[in-house]
């Protein structure tokens, strides 16, 4: 079966280990694991069975070519090529993949999806606990006025995040993940962590070192990805990251000006 080069489009043998053309590694083929879904039916039991909000909610549409602005998807054309998309906010389809390759088509939208429920589960309020509210009912105004001042710092915290994805500064170029930052050498073609960016690039200037354009090993091809995301052994991600359906999803926080 042949598949799409991230790197230069070309068509090669999935199982090249470079490729032919530009000598790009295959890298990408090997993040499919036998637990994951690897057809577009699969995936959207996958997403059933994870109690994931309505498709609309979460405008991730799978077997469906969505027109609409802000939507990731996949489908299959008319001559049976799978499609994976992003609509960005302004209406502009970016495509991350097309070619008869299924199970890597569908292993795309797979590795995008656990890392927005992650963004997602990060990003929302904590819910409260009922358990706790009950046997809480005697606490102070001291005890209450503790909580409020929690929620506020976490609302803070919240509002400070920068979105996890490519930037570049001075030349150099980054990739942030959840609370932490990674550094790309072009000499070695490899990311390793780096000490935070913090300081630097914030929620307030991100916009302006957004960057996606990336022509090496891109991040999610890498350890530091699975590692970072938390969810590199598939039973584990099941069992502990499954959408809770009284938790709130807000797709206004996710990336739409992005490629991916």
């Amino acid at each position: 079966m042949n598949i799409k080069c991230d790197y230069c489009g070309a068509m090669i043998d999935e199982r090249s280990e470079n490729c032919p053309n530009c000598g790009a590694p295959l890298s990408g083929v090997n993040r499919v694991s036998s637990q994951q879904p690897k057809t577009i039916e699969e995936l959207q039991s996958w997403y059933t069975a994870h109690n994931l909000p309505p498709e609309e909610v979460t405008r991730f549409f799978i077997g469906k070519n969505i027109q609409e602005p802000k939507a990731f998807g996949i489908y299959k054309n008319e001559v049976g090529d799978c499609v994976v998309y992003k609509n960005k906010s302004n209406g502009e389809r970016a495509i991350r993949y097309q070619g008869a390759d299924e199970g890597y088509a569908v292993n795309e939208l797979y590795q995008r999806l656990k890392a927005e429920i992650v963004d997602q589960k990060a990003n929302r309020p904590a819910a409260p606990d009922k358990k706790k509210e009950k046997r809480n009912k005697r606490v102070g105004c001291g005890c209450l006025i503790a909580v409020f001042l929690i929620m506020a710092i976490v609302a803070i915290a919240n509002a400070d995040s920068v979105s996890n994805g490519y930037y570049k500064y001075d030349n150099t170029e980054y990739y942030h993940q959840g609370s932490s930052w990674y550094k790309y050498n072009p000499a070695t073609d490899t990311w390793l962590e780096t000490s935070s960016m913090s300081d630097i690039i914030t929620k307030d200037n991100a916009d302006d070192y957004r960057y996606d354009d990336h022509q090496g090993t891109r991040f999610e091809e890498t350890s530091w990805y699975d590692n970072g995301s938390s969810y590199d052994d598939d039973d584990d991600w099941d069992s502990d990251n499954s959408w809770d359906s009284d938790d709130d999803w807000s797709s206004s926080s996710t990336d739409w000006d992005s490629d991916w």
